[in-house]
């Protein structure tokens, strides 16, 4: 138990790093699609080729009789939780996101997403019974006022449409890793990443078609490429995620997820030659995500 607790903070981290490059990533992608479809399409090829990735990989885990193969839900209570981390995880925030980031400044999107950690925070305590000590709080300060800094200060921060939308994503998502984590307590964690990704887009689908959302003219290859691309990193960090948060507290594996802004940060710099956005704001968010990756390892020291 003490060791799985360890492997998923250190999980986390790896996710972490996933996630900075998906969304650096991701931002070629968008750019590329802009003009010939619109933020749900893109959305919703990216999430179905994820979702034939995690049904690939689970198939063969399957197969095997991997420990991470696919568990049949024995309970109502699963196959409802299951269908509810589908529509809060894996289809209307992903739209609501994509669709408040055209209308938001991505300074500001970011910032409103990474509170992600406080919103679980607060319902771990309530729900999942876990424990936040000084060190979860220290983390949860220094990860918010690194990303005050990155966004250079919240005195503009602005809610207009887009930024709503965000905040509904946001909150709609730190409801499913509650669900989730309770989940992950008799399924195995490419269960629910399936089930949140397959199921998700299902619902995506339906949602574009009844838009008419879906055109494909003009599509080259680089538009494929970019939707694999994007597709691989998104199936990696779900499978990641999950797997994570099956082993650690929801509180350590969310606050270590937030250095991914440190990892996007970086490679805008290394790849774009765009400045830092702020050394400090970097440097906070690395210190909150080490500190939460400590408080987690404090934790399981502590069970010992």
């Amino acid at each position: 138990m003490v060791s799985a607790r360890r492997n998923g903070v250190l999980i986390a981290a790896v996710t972490a790093v996933i996630s900075g490059f998906a969304v650096f990533i991701n931002g070629y992608g968008v750019r590329a699609w802009t003009g010939i479809a619109d933020a749900t399409t893109y959305t919703t090829l990216k999430n179905l080729m994820a979702a034939l990735i995690l049904v690939v990989i689970a198939g063969i885990a399957t197969r095997r009789q991997s420990s991470q193969a696919l568990t049949r839900p024995s309970v109502a209570r699963q196959w409802i939780g299951l269908a509810t981390v589908a529509v809060l995880g894996g289809s209307i925030p992903f739209v609501l996101f994509f669709e408040g980031l055209a209308r938001a400044s991505s300074s500001q999107a970011a910032f409103i997403h990474k509170t992600l950690v406080i919103w679980v925070s607060i319902l771990a305590v309530r729900f999942l019974g876990e424990r936040v000590g000084p060190l979860h709080l220290t983390a949860i300060g220094l990860l918010v006022a690194g990303q005050v800094f990155l966004v250079g200060g919240i005195g503009d921060l602005a809610f207009g449409a887009g930024e709503l939308m965000i905040v509904g994503a946001t909150a709609l998502w730190s409801v499913e890793v509650i669900i989730a984590k309770k989940l992950l307590g008799g399924l195995s964690p490419l269960t629910v990443g399936v089930g949140r990704m397959a199921g998700g887009v299902i619902l995506l689908i339906g949602y574009g078609l009844l838009r008419g959302a879906f055109t494909f003219s003009g599509i080259t290859g680089e538009h494929l490429m970019w939707i694999v691309v994007t597709g691989v990193l998104l199936a990696a960090f779900v499978g990641t995620w999950f797997a994570a948060l099956a082993r650690a507290q929801a509180i350590d594996v969310t606050a270590v997820l937030v250095v991914g802004a440190v990892i996007t940060a970086l490679l805008r710099l290394g790849v774009q030659g765009t400045a830092l956005p702020s050394l400090a704001g970097l440097g906070l968010v690395a210190a909150g995500a080490a500190v939460a990756a400590a408080a987690g390892a404090r934790r399981t020291a502590a069970v010992s």
